[in-house]
């Protein structure tokens, strides 16, 4: 029987690998020290591409991991259906709700349109005061950065307040994501069900 966790952790991610290698073992270092720290890993419940990368390596490791996936997403990501708890959604809403309900934090690796969706939603919450969870970018190789100097394009343009940005915090890598993590959540009021 695995251990109880102390935080979960929500990942969002690519479903494919991405051209460098460092994105897939930066998500296998992740799934790993998710594990490490005693954390629960909640994500898309995808086998594939870096979703499946970073669950394989938090499940090696003895992690928990809570996976959701929407019914027409169930063959195209290859539901992981070997997780502690598998969740199947009608719809990608839901599974966005389903994740972010179940986590204390939200880590954005590469991805492409679906985890910027995914990340712009939970900045769009916080943005309005709907919750206080912190948001880390995992910039593997610089990956974020064009999207960081959009964001403050758009503060510049006056579309968003310079506060926007006191809501993420880019990490480059998985040591400073560990030890920010482990900062926020070690006062943090831990909201996971």
């Amino acid at each position: 029987m695995t251990s109880p966790f102390s935080a979960s952790i929500c990942v969002y991610c690519g479903s494919r690998m991405g051209k460098s290698a460092s994105y897939e073992a930066a998500a296998r270092e992740t799934g790993k020290m998710i594990a490490e720290e005693g954390w629960r890993l909640v994500y898309g419940a995808g086998d594939v591409g870096l979703m499946g990368a970073v669950a394989q390596a938090a499940q090696a490791a003895g992690a928990q991991t809570f996976g959701v996936i929407p019914t027409h997403l169930l063959n195209w990501e290859v539901g992981k259906r070997d997780l502690t708890q598998f969740i199947v959604t009608e719809n990608m809403h839901e599974r966005k709700k389903v994740m972010y309900m179940n986590a204390d934090a939200i880590v954005v690796m590469p991805g492409g349109a679906g985890s910027m969706d995914e990340f712009f939603e939970v900045l769009t919450w916080r943005q309005l005061g709907l919750h206080q969870k912190p948001i880390y970018l995992l910039s593997t190789d610089g990956y974020w950065t064009p999207l960081l100097a959009l964001m403050d394009h758009i503060i510049d343009q006056g579309f968003a307040d310079a506060s926007l940005r006191d809501f993420i915090q880019e990490v480059g890598t998985v040591s400073d994501l560990r030890a920010a993590l482990r900062k926020d959540l070690s006062s943090a009021k831990l909201t996971h069900v």
